[in-house]
């Protein structure tokens, strides 16, 4: 069961900057509502209140709303109309696919004299007969009855069958309620039949859905509940498959270090090959943000990541990182990478430059070699003090 909250009437008022007290139209349908309650308490200036595709049994706790123009409970689980006589400025009411049998209950709505729409199609009471022809004299203030408009002749026609019309209504409404509780008692046997079924058994479940079964509040309640707990399972199935999968992380050099070329964004791209410089020019989205780009450049290769998307070119000659640039079109939203190269004229200059002072080297190592015998006698000079050795 889904209870109508302030948390669940905040998360719908974004489009008033989540302030609740100051809503004048709340939409809450799909949200498999069975009480509606605290709207009135937090949202008095409603003017339009959705509330349709619900499992609403029962029309309550609305006679705070007093500037409500238009209310929609289409596709919900009410059998009677009641507790609107509040809602003074009520002028349009949906109530299409319902259960509505006691048609009499129309009588209440005779106090919301601004209501000039009334939408009952789809419900048990519009098959009794001459049903129209009661709406329209019971309620004189209505202009359209089920999207059609009401005449002024119309109504002049049907004004001398009015009390015949009700009593006959008044009898078929006994005879639906009738079949509508033994209905309950079959409808009852029914669920208690596939109470028991579980979610894992494939067969069981498949022959829940593809049953025939009553158009009734009963069976509405337990398809909702079954729908429930089946997409509860999907989602915890599709979260426990999105933990376990593997995220795919791209390989971008090979074993020996050599860079990959990968376009994982799969972007259009030129590259250029000039005799100083490269040039790559990638086909950025026009309108991405530039904070969701990377770049890197390296010696040997060029990497752009593009919302966690890699992009790399491997290069065959090494540029100088300090002096590429990266600039981005503001028409077109191309991304431009220059790159200069370390040309090969610098390498060899400084290889001659080497060359020469291998050479000087040598010349002076030769310069410094013997040009002829050494004299050792007169190494060491003969002091008369120093004694012959022995």
């Amino acid at each position: 069961m889904v209870k109508l909250t302030e948390e669940l009437i905040r998360k719908k008022s974004e489009h008033n900057e989540m302030i609740i007290y100051t809503l004048e139209e709340l939409s809450l349908h799909q949200e498999n509502i069975e009480k509606i309650e605290n709207v009135q308490n937090y949202c008095r200036e409603l003017k339009i209140l959705l509330l349709q595709s619900n499992l609403i049994p029962r029309i309550e706790n609305l006679h705070k709303l007093k500037k409500l123009e238009y209310l929609n409970l289409a596709i919900n689980n009410i059998e009677k109309i009641e507790n609107l006589g509040g809602c003074e400025s009520l002028q349009k009411l949906d109530l299409t696919l319902n259960f509505v049998g006691e048609l009499t209950s129309v009588e209440s709505l005779r106090c919301n004299i601004h209501l000039e729409e009334l939408y009952l199609t789809g419900n048990p009471c519009t098959d009794y007969a001459n049903y129209r022809q009661y709406v329209i004299i019971a309620l004189p203030q209505l202009k359209q009855l089920d999207g059609q408009e009401i005449t002024r002749e119309e109504r002049f026609q049907v004004q001398p069958y009015f009390d015949r019309n009700r009593r006959e209504i008044v009898q078929l409404q006994a005879c639906y309620q009738m079949s509508r509780d033994e209905q309950k008692l079959r409808v009852q046997k029914e669920i208690d039949a596939i109470a028991d079924i579980e979610l894992d058994d494939d067969e069981k479940l498949k022959e829940f859905w593809n049953r025939k079964s009553e158009n009734c509040p009963e069976i509405r309640n337990e398809i909702a509940k079954k729908s429930r707990l089946a997409s509860r399972d999907n989602k915890v199935d599709m979260t426990e498959a999105e933990r376990t999968k593997d995220k795919f992380t791209p390989k971008l050099f090979n074993g020996s270090g050599r860079p990959y070329c990968l376009n994982l964004p799969k972007l259009d791209f030129t590259f250029s090959d000039e005799t100083d410089r490269f040039e790559l020019d990638l086909h950025v989205y026009k309108y991405l943000d530039t904070t969701l780009i990377q770049t890197d450049i390296e010696a040997n290769y060029v990497r752009v990541t593009v919302k966690g998307k890699i992009f790399q070119m491997a290069l065959n000659e090494e540029v100088r990182i300090d002096e590429c640039t990266a600039k981005r079109s503001q028409t077109s939203g191309h991304l431009l990478i220059v790159m200069p190269k370390v040309l090969k004229s610098e390498i060899t200059i400084g290889v001659k430059n080497d060359s020469k002072e291998t050479s000087s080297v040598k010349e002076k190592s030769k310069n410094n070699c013997l040009k002829e015998a050494v004299d050792i006698k007169n190494i060491v000079v003969d002091e008369s003090e120093i004694p012959p050795l022995i």
